[in-house]
């Protein structure tokens, strides 16, 4: 029994000691980027690849580190040009690792990613370097986009799964004649919605149409799973 107690209290304490060491590379990766060191975050990041096996690792750290920085730029605590040049070296990070650990691209349905009329696309571009970080294939329609011209470039890049970011609520509100456009021209698009308003207002993504809401960049993984499955 005292030897059982001993083996289990040893896996804890190594558990712990792991988290605590990921905790700081972690600390230490975020910060790289907000200081826009690439030479220091491109340091930490192919130390940790070569420490750990598996893309959904790599994930953790990229996705974590990007997250948190979102979550800080909208408490007011990082600039914009933090946020996007955070992604940029995030993406090129991946780049020059999948081929290396010969991770291929996911095979997925057709996804893009758009801003409804609003041009500041902070959160597209999060979401953007995640899917990327974890092997989707993702076109980026941009910014600034009207209804039509998002219906236009969807029915014609034969799109499955359509990202939308908004900012403000007038832009959130937009989705429902987005879907009524869709369901009109007789293409079974699904909307996966994200921004600020959907993380104000919970069930704002079912009033508006969509098939599914994401608070976070993170969520993201979970509802392309689910919609992809169902």
């Amino acid at each position: 029994m005292y030897i059982k107690e001993c083996f289990y209290t040893s896996k804890r304490e190594g558990e712990s000691l792991r988290m605590y060491k990921f905790n700081g590379l972690a600390e230490d990766f975020e910060q790289a980027l907000l200081n826009t060191d690439r030479i220091v975050a491109s340091s930490i990041f192919h130390r940790y690849a070569r420490e750990v096996e598996g893309l959904s690792r790599i994930e953790r750290l990229v996705v974590g580190s990007l997250d948190r920085i979102g979550e800080k730029w909208e408490q007011g605590l990082v600039s914009l040009a933090q946020v996007y040049m955070s992604g940029r070296i995030c993406e090129d990070l991946i780049d020059e690792y999948l081929p290396v650990a010969h991770v291929n691209r996911r095979d997925s349905p057709r996804i893009a990613i758009a801003m409804l009329i609003d041009q500041h696309g902070l959160g597209k571009r999060i979401v953007t370097s995640v899917l990327r970080a974890a092997g989707y294939n993702v076109i980026d329609f941009g910014a600034g986009l009207t209804v039509e011209g998002i219906v236009e470039k969807t029915i014609e890049s034969r799109i499955e799964i359509l990202l939308i970011s908004t900012l403000m609520y007038r832009s959130a509100l937009k989705v429902r004649e987005l879907r009524n456009r869709f369901d009109h021209a007789g293409h079974p698009v699904k909307i996966i919605v994200g921004g600020a308003p959907f993380r104000l207002d919970e069930g704002l993504w079912e009033r508006v149409g969509a098939d599914a809401g994401s608070r976070k960049a993170s969520d993201i993984f979970a509802l392309l799973e689910k919609e992809v499955l169902s």
